[in-house]
């Protein structure tokens, strides 16, 4: 995304305004436009950085980030393990409807407990059926590969700006 339109739509803006006053006002008006570039830059890069994080907010655990590449601001949605997974169902490598199976004891923090309580019943699965779907997805190699962070060298960031 290009914010140069932006800028100089505030910098005519200003210039506008100024119009009607006189010399030494619409000089002054010229001098902050011509200014306005960077402080204009930062302003409009920190409301998208809010509105990305009210965006992160509502799609947890799904996130919006912004990037500044040079001058151009990017925006990088990740979707939410639960929507990848309806877009592209992972393939698994075992078959999960095999008539042997396993008992396991799982042990889990009351909070979580309940945030898998109702991702089952979203999905409208057993919790059961939805832990070992979760669990057949986490090992899949394509999956695991993406939940690896990488450190990445260079001009390019990772992280959170407020």
């Amino acid at each position: 995304m290009d914010i140069g339109e932006y800028v100089s739509d505030l910098q005519r803006q200003l210039l506008s305004a100024a119009e009607s006053a006189d010399a030494s006002t619409r000089a002054a008006a010229e001098r902050l436009a011509a200014g306005l570039d960077a402080a204009t830059r930062l302003v409009l890069l920190d409301a998208l950085s809010a509105a990305a994080g009210e965006i992160t907010r509502d799609l947890a655990p799904g996130a919006v980030d912004v990037r500044l590449r040079g001058r151009d601001i990017e925006f990088v949605v990740t979707p939410s393990r639960a929507e990848t997974e309806h877009d592209d169902p992972p393939a698994p490598d075992v078959d999960l409807d095999d008539a042997s199976t396993s008992r396991t004891t799982l042990r889990l923090p009351d909070a979580l407990k309940v945030r898998v309580d109702e991702a089952a019943a979203a999905d409208g699965l057993s919790v059961n059926t939805w832990l070992v779907r979760a669990v057949a997805a986490a090992l899949q190699p394509k999956n695991r590969r993406a939940a690896q962070r990488t450190l990445r060298t260079g001009d390019s960031f990772a992280g959170w700006v407020r």
